[in-house]
């Protein structure tokens, strides 16, 4: 029997004013983007931004549902429109963050399987890194080289067509 181990590296930094400028702003409108989230169910509000390698600036906010399997998360919901309205095009940097509307939002977030499952898709698509950077409305910033370290056994079109 093999044993192997995963492990990452990732940085962190106090608050988003030890950030870059361009990545202080992208988060800051991820973090305006939670006020459009559509939430009435959990109370729990995502948002994301994206900053494309063409330099254009794409939000995304999670979208419930009464019939809860029919709503969106705010990764996914950025990922439709990117691939929509800029398809193929990639994705630089990803901010995300939440705003629960009874809690605090003060360390980082990071996307559910499902999210992870479609960014590694698109980050395997269009064969750039993509690269994270997860925060609450305040505190911390998780910054993540690249999806594939959230999901290192991600399932893919290989899986699709292998044949044992």
């Amino acid at each position: 029997m093999k044993e192997k181990k995963f492990q990452f590296t990732y940085k962190i930094v106090e608050d988003s004013n030890a950030l870059s400028d361009e990545d202080a702003a992208l988060l800051q409108l991820a973090r305006k983007t939670t006020r459009k989230a559509y939430a009435p169910y959990s109370k729990f509000n995502v948002a994301c931004a994206a900053k494309l390698a063409n330099g254009r600036t794409v939000v995304g906010s999670n979208q419930e549902n009464a019939s809860y399997p029919v709503g969106i998360c705010a990764e996914r919901a950025l990922l439709a429109t990117v691939g929509t309205q800029y398809s193929d095009e990639p994705i630089h940097t990803l901010a995300v963050t939440y705003h629960p509307v009874n809690s605090s939002s003060n360390r980082p977030i990071s996307p559910c399987g499902m999210c992870r499952q479609a960014l590694s898709e698109y980050e395997k698509r269009t064969a750039t890194p993509i690269r994270l950077l997860l925060s609450g409305m305040e505190g911390p910033v998780y910054i993540i080289n690249t999806v594939k370290d959230l999901l290192p056994l991600a399932f893919s079109e290989e899986d699709l067509g292998r044949k044992d």
